[in-house]
């Protein structure tokens, strides 16, 4: 009943940029964070970044200075801009949101199905 449906995804050659969408659907009451995590061949998924309702954001180490997050609630969307994109930056990028289906509910996390980003010549 909800879904998250992710887009942008690519072949980028290093230092060029992409940006990600990933847009929330479905019958809820609040989405409190959405957010971007990644996963390369051979490696643990890790967190790229999350933003919440109040706007607060969270980066990745590897990531700070050159990503963005942001979110246009009234789309129920989140974004991931992505500059100056290095090969290792090459993973699955998935989406996660943690929604509120109903009021005094409880929250609950959902993924998108994943988009490939790949940073090669």
């Amino acid at each position: 009943q909800v879904q998250l449906v992710e887009s942008g995804g690519g072949l980028v050659q290093p230092g060029g940029s992409l940006r990600l969408s990933c847009a929330a659907s479905g019958s809820f009451f609040s989405i409190y964070a959405m957010g971007w995590y990644r996963q390369a061949p051979g490696k643990q998924r890790e967190l790229v970044a999350v933003i919440t309702s109040p706007g607060s954001t969270n980066y990745a180490d590897s990531v700070k200075g050159r990503f963005s997050i942001s979110r246009d609630n009234a789309k129920n969307t989140v974004y991931l801009q992505m500059n100056s994109l290095k090969p290792e930056d090459t993973a699955v990028y998935y989406c996660n949101a943690q929604i509120q289906r109903a009021m005094a509910g409880p929250q609950f996390q959902y993924w998108g199905q994943g988009t490939q980003v790949t940073v090669s010549e």
